[in-house]
């Protein structure tokens, strides 16, 4: 993205809520996109912010019963 933040691992961990290992551990299986700079390994905020959309799991909708129970 164009005007992207690029994010440490560190950063990511604090953004999700988790350790450090978290994100090194989806960077290794590859389940997040990520940059190399050298040695250093950058994360688009972007890319966490589309990790998180896309396993959120919205709740149920049930269809509230019109006139409540029937007794039996």
């Amino acid at each position: 993205m164009k005007n992207d933040r690029y994010l440490s691992v560190d950063q990511v961990a604090e953004l999700l809520g988790t350790t450090a290992r978290f994100p090194r551990r989806l960077i290794e299986e590859r389940r997040i996109r990520y940059v190399k700079v050298g040695r250093y390994v950058r994360i688009p905020e972007s890319a966490v912010q589309e990790y998180i959309a896309a396993r959120t799991v919205e709740p149920l909708r049930r269809p509230r019963a019109r006139f409540g129970r029937v007794a039996a």
